[in-house]
């Protein structure tokens, strides 16, 4: 979840327990976005890993000592109950946890106590719809609407966004229940990964043997089943010699994949595919492409270039509209 859906969401969850008082939503808003503060012990974490981003402060643990400062601090800044200030911080924290856990990025929610991970990969880490749905709420909340319409107004648009989220996260839970039924029936493609859109899924299976990387994939829609796929691809890690210029598809996404994995760590540490293909130059084209990270049906990819003459290969990372169009 981006930082604006889990503050927006934290200030949803804060007005529905004790309704539109200012310092309350203020406070609940700010312990829904404060785990992602964790980014700032990034010179730490390598010697301390439980304060590497998504560890400690994405824990029941963590959130607790966020509200408990909040609750004495808060009050000396804007008056109010510390028991107040100490539930909406917990339960924005709470929120923003559980949010978190909906991802492919999982959390420690026993933490420190235990390293056991919550991780249901029913939703994107940073998804655009509501990314671009919690900009236009906050801006509708707190410039359009505050102060300039009524109370029944302002608080039927809050109950607005609230239908939208929990419709939302039950579309996205929806689906990752319903693929993990049918896994078994579904052959090989055996991890379901989310798009943009909560009713498309990839479905996906990577392989590491010998030192060559298979991919497969294949488009899933809830209600309709795979729908495009499955797709395959797979490539070498290491590169092997070769001379000249490649002398078809396989080899240009064979000579490619070694050098595409050294290029991006995208590339490297997602799932991934390649298509290639021949310029009127003759000239060899391979692109390897994320299949995660993606946006506007655009992936995080790098291109290589194999010139027509057999010159040195041209690498470039790029965004890249795939072919098959999987995202």
């Amino acid at each position: 979840m981006d930082l604006l859906t889990h503050v927006l969401v934290a200030y949803l969850l804060t007005a529905g327990i004790v309704g539109l008082h200012p310092q309350y939503l203020a406070a609940g808003a700010l312990a829904g976005g404060l785990p992602d503060a964790d980014a700032l012990f990034f010179p730490l974490a390598r010697r301390f890993p439980l304060l590497r981003h998504h560890g400690i402060t994405h824990s029941v643990f963590g959130v607790s000592v966020i509200a408990v400062a909040g609750a004495f601090l808060a009050p000396l800044i804007l008056p109010g109950s510390p028991l107040l200030y100490f539930v909406v911080m917990e339960v924005g924290g709470l929120a923003h946890v559980l949010q978190d856990g909906f991802t492919q990025f999982s959390v420690p929610p026993l933490a420190p106590f235990s390293d056991k991970r919550l991780q249901m990969d029913a939703d994107r880490a940073v998804n655009i719809i509501t990314l671009i749905v919690s900009a236009v709420g906050f801006y509708v909340l707190l410039d359009v609407e505050r102060n300039r319409v009524t109370y029944d107004v302002y608080t039927a648009t809050l109950w607005v966004l609230v239908a939208f989220f929990v419709a939302y996260f039950g579309i996205r839970l929806a689906g990752r229940l319903a693929i993990g039924r049918r896994l078994k029936e579904l052959g090989e493609l055996h991890q379901p990964v989310p798009t943009s859109n909560p009713f498309v899924w990839l479905l996906l299976r990577e392989t590491n043997t010998e030192g060559r990387v298979r991919t497969s994939w294949a488009r899933y829609v809830l209600g309709r089943g795979i729908v495009e796929g499955p797709h395959s691809v797979d490539g070498p890690i290491d590169a092997a010699p070769h001379d000249g210029a490649p002398g078809s598809e396989r080899e240009a996404l064979e000579w490619s994949y070694p050098l595409a994995r050294r290029a991006s760590r995208v590339i490297e540490s997602t799932y991934h595919f390649g298509e290639a293909f021949r310029e009127a130059s003759g000239a060899w084209v391979a692109v390897w492409y994320s299949l995660e990270f993606s946006a506007f049906g655009r992936s995080a990819a790098v291109r290589v270039r194999f010139p027509a003459s057999g010159g040195p290969a041209e690498v470039k990372s790029t965004f890249y509209r795939p072919r098959l169009r999987p995202v």
